[in-house]
Parts: C-alpha cells; structure tokens; sequence
C-alpha cells in the first residue's frame, strides 16, 4: 500500500505559501499595496506559522500591519497590547477607515462604547482588538479572553519591557504571563528600538518560546538630519518653520520652562503652535495634542513627555532646540516624522550647555546607571559634533553599517559644510600638541595652548614653551575647539576619564605618519544652502504641487466632518500620487498605491472631480502613466497600462519629424495637454535638448530665467513667476529639454 502522506517539511512549506497568499490578498483588499516592505513577509510568515517572535524595525517600516494584515487571515481574534490611549484610537480610526473590523477598550470609552465592542467579541465580528496592559492583566479580562478564541498577542512598543529600554514601564514587565495563562499560543513584540541587551531581556521578560529576531535597518533615507550650533535660536527655528509652512511638525525642547517661552515666542509671531509638557494640565495637554493631530495647529511645542502615542504620518519636520541625552531618544523622537515613507527635515540645534543641563540632571542616579546614562551623553554630544555622515553615524550607533559613500541627505553629504584646504596639516597640529601636552589635558586646555593663550594656568604649567604653542594662533578659539571635537568624532582621538582627557588612537597616529588624512570643515557662521535631498527628488517626481495641494485641502474637510486626523483619511504619500497619476476614472483611482476596496468606493469620485476640475482648469494632462520610480518606502504597484500605446508610439514618430502638438494631437485623436504630455516623454527618452520645434526661444528664456529666482523645479512656483502667461506643458518642455543639456 503505497503512503501518500505528505513529509512534514513539504506539508509545512506549501501551508506557509498558501498563507502568504493569502496575506497578500488581504494587503490588496483593505490596504491597497501588493508589495512587502522590508522584513514585513518574514514577519508576517511568524504569525501565520505559530512561531514567537521580535520584530524591530524603524518607525515608518510598516510594522504595524506585521501583525494587522496576519490577524485578518486567521481564525479567532488577535489583541494587541498598545501602551497609550492616544495611539489606540489613532489606531482605530486608521482601520476602520480601511474596513477593517477592529476595536478598543479602555477607560477613556463610554459605558455604551466598550459594551458595544464586547457585543462584538462575543458576536465574533472581531479581527482585532487593542487593549492597554494594565487592561489585559486584569483579572476579569483574563478570565474573559480565555472563554474566547484568542489567535495570538501583538506587543507594540514592545521596548518599554525592558528596564535597559528608554521607555521601560514596569506594567509591561508582567505581560510576562500571557505565555502562562494562554499556552497555546504565539507572542509576538514589535518596536523600532532595541539593542541587542534589551531584545534579550524582552525576550526573556515575555518568556518567548524561541522567539524568531528580525531587525531591519536602522537607517531612514527619507529623513534630511542637520546639526547647528545653537546661536539665535528664535531665528534658526522661524527658518525651518518657514520652509514648511501649512505643514505639520515637532519642536522639541528639554525643559518645561523652555516649552511655553517657545510657545508663546512664536505663537506672537503668528505661527500656529501649542505648547504639552507633563506639567500641564491632562484635560489641555490632550485639547492641544487633538488639535496638533487633527491639523487645528501646525506646530506641537513639547517636551519628550509628547511623541510616544503618535500615529501622525505627515509630519514634515522635527526640530530639537537642545541636545537629546541619547542617540536611542533621538532617534525616537527624529523618528516621528516622515512616518509616510515622504521627506521630512531634523533640525537639531545643540550647545555645550545642553551636556550640562542633562549632566545635572543625571546626578541622583545610582553610579551605575549614571555611568550608563552619561556614556550615552558623550555619544549623542559626538553625533551633534562629527562631520561623518548623519545617517552613518546613527546606524553605526545601533551596530549596523551604511554602505553608501554619500547618503544624498544630511548636512554633511549635501554640501552644508565647506571643508578647509590644509585638513591633514591642522590635524596633524592639534594631535603633536595632545601628544607635547603628554595626553593628560582636556579639548578646551588644548585648544588654549594651540591659539597661544596667555592664561595663567597656561604660563604656570610651562606650556607656552612648547613647540605647539600658538600654532593655530591664526585660527579662532571657536573654530579650533570644533576641530578637536571633529577629530574625536572620527576616532583620531579619544577621550578618557571622567575630565574627558585627550588620547590619541591608532589612527590619530597613522595622521601624525601622513597616512591618513582627517576632515576639517570651516566653523558654520551661517547655514550653507544645501542641495535637495534625494528623497524629495523623488518623492516630488512628476507630482503637481498645486493639485497636491488641493487634494490635501480636500482631505482636511472631509477629516473635519469626520472628526478624525487627515492623514487616516489619506497619508501624503496616496495624495501625492493622485497629484502624480491624475486619475480621472475610478480604475485608475484604484491603481494609486495605497488604496483598498473601501476608501476606493468611500472617496473614489469625490476625489476625482476634484482631480478632474483641477487638470481642466490648470490645462494638465490626466491618467498620467508615471515614470517608475522609487518615491517612497513601498515600490509603485504594477501598473496594466504597461503595454504599448499605439497613440504614444504614433506621437514618438510624428515628434521626430518635428511635426507640432497641434498636428499630432489631431492625428492621433488626442488632447493636446495629453499630447504635450507624450512630447514631454519623447524628450526625456531620446535626450533632445533643443525646444524650438515646440516652444519659442522667447519662452525658453523666460522659464530659465524663471528658474535661476525660484530656485526649484516645481511647476506651479514657476508658473506663478511667470504670472501664469506660460502655460504648464510649454514650462514641462522648456524644463525636460533644459535638463538634457546638463
């Protein structure tokens, strides 16, 4: 008799494909995406398999679907354990909106309220439900769950186990009983930020059976990280807010005191802000933190106490008025913005005085977590004065290496620092002077000695007779003080001790030798203009800023109605492919990436009209079929519109023989914004740098000349220069022949 049962290995593998089938159909459907971001299948493929497991990937790295999207193809109800109210309800606006049958229970619901989701537990008409740990724990709740069908647990912001995390809460230390009371199944922990200490203790905390790790990159390209020392300090943050006007964003400062002058400062300038800290109120701190969420304000002026409990995704900036006292707080906290995968600025202002601040507050800790928390503190003063790359520099931090020569966004890599001529030769002055000084002496003492100081303590200990006196006399106190800190960032010199005493490394020798060469750059007497980062080149490419614009002030009255926050309607990363793609029927509404079944039939034809009034108004061509590029973190949907257009391909003929847009788009039966469109195309393929056949040299001229004042390749600011007697498609061509002669 011949055994047709199949091995268990086969079996297990052809289960796992057909879930993730499955989970693939379920991404379509609800959330509009048919592709994995990174570590989010393998992730997913853990839950459906029953394994535990640790996922740790950056905010904005999907990870919350990691366990949404699962949950919806598995029998019974997944809960998951989230550690704010705030965020719960952002939550579940979020999937509500995309149909997603899901709920909470916590003290801020009516009586009403939470018996209606136990209605719905009961009914089985749930697929997940949040919970705080404090809720779940309770002995009621327990008791309930276990009559149920529970699928398996979701630990969100799973680091504040761990007492070696930032935000350790000790409630979270006793969801330790969920493997004891549910046996049977799975737990899973996701956060954004966990060294290797603190993923083994929320491990062993959660008595995860082998728990499966996966940590996904720390870096995030689409955020711009720019340090500045702090100066005027009114004056440099007016200027980042005025590079984002009307959008939403963070200004963080480290003392409660600081918030409100902040607050008040800017708010008399006209800004829109609102100030939270943990000594306010509870009922204004949450009347401010709405208004921040449903864009009533732009600006939430906060200390640390803000941030946690935001689901935000459009926050365009995050700007920290004083140095954070770790890189893990600053990587949280820089980390709220561009949640959307879109560019976002992170401004850090800092000064020598932050280090003290934070130092004083650190002194009543025990000696060793004061010893910690002070290691912490040299590391993110280094971060703020390096000259390595920003980005480098953070995943290098947490372990990990960054294999780009140039990250195309930070101050480094865009030019916001000019590099001095003679590196090695003041380099090799400042390292001979720590050695004469016999390494025994701190970077201002050092810095005394190179400039020539005449203080007495210089005089007393002999040093105004070494060779290495007033070497860098020519240079200012300022400039060579930020040199040693740049030689320390690179690891030319290390410090030691608790007076931070200077010590030359292996390679601060090798620079004595001449066989490594340092980089020095000139002390920033003001802000450099930088080039654009890579990520809003791409995330702006082919977008109409002024239909952008539009849709989005669409989206905040229908979020107004709603009394929900305008990005759970749509994020702006789905507007500004609408802005992009220009859809003017509802199949092509669908193929925008990031739209499910029910926000396609919810807001399908309100958005259209808008699209479609917008395009006939501004002459703008519709149903865009996009270059495929790469704006944001989650790759564009294949598109079915791939195939040859007979009508395109018949223009690409016609535009060769230079024919005119009105010839062509008679020929081939089309609108000439459409045509001028194909023309645009035929441009960018085959290199033509010469406009003549299809716009005046006049008009060249002028969207030229347009260029060199506004400073940017957006259409609508140049068509605005241009008092708008230029239409759009002659500004497309003028620009797409101009860059082929770059």
């Amino acid at each position: 008799m011949v055994n047709c049962k199949k091995p268990q290995g086969v079996l297990a593998y052809i289960t796992a494909g057909y879930m993730i089938k499955k989970i693939e159909q379920v991404l379509q459907k609800y959330w509009g995406y048919d592709r994995f971001l990174p570590l989010q299948k393998e992730a997913m493929q853990c839950v459906v398999s029953s394994q535990d497991s640790i996922v740790v990937l950056p905010t904005g790295g999907g990870k919350s679907l990691c366990f949404q999207a699962p949950a919806l193809t598995r029998p019974g109800l997944a809960v998951v354990v989230s550690p704010l109210i705030s965020l719960m309800k952002d939550q579940i606006d979020a999937l509500t909106e995309y149909g997603v049958p899901a709920a909470r229970i916590d003290s801020s619901q009516s009586s009403k309220e939470q018996k209606d989701a136990y209605n719905l537990i009961n009914n089985k008409k749930l697929k997940l439900l949040y919970v705080s740990p404090e809720r779940l724990l309770s002995n009621g709740f327990i008791e309930y769950l276990k009559n149920g069908s529970v699928s398996f647990v979701a630990i969100d912001e799973a680091h504040c186990v761990s007492m070696w995390g930032h935000d350790f809460r000790p409630e979270y230390r006793k969801l330790g009983l969920l493997k004891k009371t549910f046996p049977d199944i799975t737990v899973h922990a996701y956060t954004a930020t966990a060294t290797e200490q603190v993923r083994r203790d929320i491990a062993m905390q959660l008595n995860l059976t082998t728990p499966k790790t996966l940590i996904g990159s720390f870096d995030r390209p689409n955020l711009v990280f720019k340090v500045e020392r702090t100066g005027d300090i009114i004056n440099q943050v007016c200027k980042v807010l005025d590079r984002h006007k009307g959008e939403s964003g963070i200004i963080y400062c480290i003392r409660r005191l600081d918030v409100d002058e902040m607050h008040e400062t800017l708010s008399g300038m006209g800004y829109k802000t609102a100030p939270y800290h943990a000594g306010m109120e509870a009922g204004q701190r949450k009347k401010n933190q709405d208004a921040f969420i449903k864009e009533k304000i732009d600006t939430i002026v906060a200390t640390i106490a803000f941030g946690m409990g935001i689901d935000k995704s459009n926050v365009r900036y995050v700007i920290h008025t004083g140095m954070p006292k770790s890189l893990e707080h600053y990587q949280q906290e820089s980390g709220r913005a561009g949640r959307d995968g879109l560019e976002a600025e992170c401004c850090l202002f800092y000064s020598g005085g932050d280090f003290n601040i934070w130092k004083f507050l650190l002194k009543d800790m025990e000696d060793n977590a004061k010893n910690i928390a002070l290691k912490k503190l040299n590391d993110m003063y280094n971060y703020c004065t390096g000259v390595t790359c920003r980005h480098k520099a953070i995943v290098g931090y947490f372990g990990q290496k960054l294999n780009k020569s140039n990250c195309g966004g930070c101050d480094i890599c865009l030019g916001g620092f000019n590099q001095i001529s003679d590196s090695l030769v003041v380099s090799q002055k400042i390292l001979s002077c720590v050695v004469r000084l016999d390494e025994r002496f701190g970077a201002d003492y050092t810095t005394l000695v190179l400039i020539g100081s005449s203080e007495k303590r210089i005089l007393d200990n002999g040093h105004d007779k070494l060779s290495t006196y007033s070497l860098l006399s020519d240079y200012s106190k300022r400039a060579v003080r930020g040199w040693i800190e740049q030689l320390v960032s690179q690891e030319f010199i290390n410090k030691t001790s608790e007076f931070n005493i200077l010590n030359l490394t292996n390679n601060g020798r090798l620079v004595l030798k001449g066989e490594k060469t340092p980089k020095l750059f000139e002390p920033v007497e003001k802000q450099i203009p930088m080039k654009t980062s890579k990520a809003a080149e791409e995330s702006w490419e082919g977008v109409d800023s002024g239909l952008f614009e539009a849709l989005r002030m669409l989206r905040k009255d229908i979020a107004d109605k709603k009394q929900v926050p305008a990005f759970v309607v749509f994020s702006d990363a789905v507007l500004r492919d609408m802005a992009r793609q220009r859809p003017s029927t509802l199949t092509d509404f669908r193929r925008v990436s990031g739209i499910g079944e029910q926000k396609h039939r919810q807001y399908g034809k309100i958005f259209i009209a808008e699209i479609v009034d917008y395009c006939k108004a501004n002459s703008i061509t519709m149903d865009v079929e996009p270059a495929p590029v790469m704006y944001s973190s989650r790759k564009r949907r294949k598109s079915s519109r791939s195939k040859p257009n007979p009508a395109k391909q018949t223009a690409f003929k016609m535009f060769t023989q230079k024919q005119s847009i009105e010839k062509v788009a008679k020929s081939i039966e089309r609108a000439e914004s459409t045509t001028a469109q194909y023309l645009v195309e035929y441009i960018q393929k085959e290199k033509v740098s010469d406009p003549s056949p299809w716009a005046a040299a006049q008009t060249f001229e002028r969207v030229v000349n347009a260029l060199c004042h506004v400073e940017s390749r957006r259409l609508k600011p140049i068509y605005d220069y241009l008092n708008g007697e230029i239409d759009y498609s002659q500004i497309r061509i003028c620009i797409a022949c101009l860059e082929n002669n770059e």
